[in-house]
């Protein structure tokens, strides 16, 4: 192997790395990587979509757009620029994207501070202190959402807020008493240290005290662990897009992740509220919270929480292979 072949495998070795790290419902990570001359194709993994609560890998394609912003932030990072082709085959709707390494490139600071937060970023599940996030985060937050073409509407109005989250409580309430949807749930919850992926007993926060305004995912093995108080003015954000496409679920992963990212820059933490989206009557309701007009896709938690462990990812090895010419 020249030593051209050689940079150019590590690379793409280096993007894929960032890539598997993008969050995915249940951490069940549902891509697959092709590996070409100068290029990455992504791919859907359907064995890997919730068949209950994901049933048309609607959350599944905005992980794969997630990952997809992370192996064009991990090249800039590294002097490459890219180019991606979304939905390049529409005979193969799970081949989501094309990603095609162009030339060299500047690297600027923000290039490499976004690099470094792939590695950081963490779903935290915990408490959040009760102190409120700066206005210049919160405008640096939307601007990320908006920079890849999606919408982050921040539910600042006390009223709004409620809205949500009784949507939040409804949604939980229904998910807690569908056997198939704890079922999948169990499934996904890793337990030992020999799973790499799944959602392991230590990304799972502390149950929450009485009076909580939030309802956050109740995990198998929560009603194990304390009682704490939650904080009590959470910032709460909607993530949509303007159709409720293939194409616009991907782009609005990627703008998650941007958002995501820019978040952790700033010392911000972030969870996902996202039972009110995996139901069709709450994710309708939510719709007619914010205007009508947007495609609600993603509920986020921003908040200042303590540092969480990081959750299991599969090696860039398993989830690739040379593309088939």
């Amino acid at each position: 192997m020249t030593a051209t072949h050689t940079r150019a495998a590590n690379l793409v070795l280096t993007a894929l790395e960032s890539a598997v790290r993008a969050p995915s419902p249940h951490n069940t990570q549902p891509w697959r990587f092709e590996i070409g001359d100068g290029r990455i194709d992504v791919h859907l993994d359907p064995a890997r979509v919730l068949t209950v609560v994901d049933p048309d890998g609607r959350e599944a394609r905005l992980s794969c757009g997630a990952a997809i912003l992370n192996i064009q932030l991990a090249l800039r990072a590294a002097g490459r620029a890219s180019a991606v082709h979304l939905l390049p085959d529409r005979a193969r709707p799970a081949h989501l994207a094309t990603v095609w390494l162009q030339g060299q490139c500047p690297v600027t600071p923000e290039d490499r501070a976004f690099a470094r937060a792939i590695t950081f970023r963490r779903s935290n599940r915990r408490p959040f202190a009760d102190r409120p996030v700066p206005r210049w985060i919160r405008h640096s937050l939307v601007r990320a959402a908006s920079l890849e073409g999606a919408s982050l509407a921040l539910l600042e109005r006390p009223a709004e807020l409620d809205r949500l989250a009784g949507l939040l409580r409804h949604a939980e309430h229904l998910q807690s008493e569908d056997p198939a949807f704890q079922e999948e749930l169990r499934r996904w919850t890793a337990e030992g240290g020999h799973r790499d992926d799944g959602v392991p007993p230590s990304a799972g926060g502390p149950r929450q005290a009485p009076g909580a305004l939030l309802t956050l995912r109740s995990y198998p093995g929560a009603e194990d662990r304390p009682e704490r108080p939650y904080e009590s003015e959470p910032l709460v954000a909607v993530l949509s897009s303007f159709t409720d496409t293939p194409l616009a679920q991907l782009r609005t992963g990627q703008a998650l992740q941007r958002v995501l990212l820019t978040g952790t820059t700033a010392g911000v933490s972030a969870s996902f509220l996202s039972q009110p989206v995996e139901i069709g009557a709450t994710r309708r309701e939510l719709r007619e919270l914010l205007g009508g007009q947007a495609c609600p896709q993603a509920v986020l938690r921003f908040g200042y929480g303590f540092a969480t462990p990081a959750t299991p990812r599969r090696r860039p090895e398993a989830v690739s292979r040379p593309r088939s010419q």
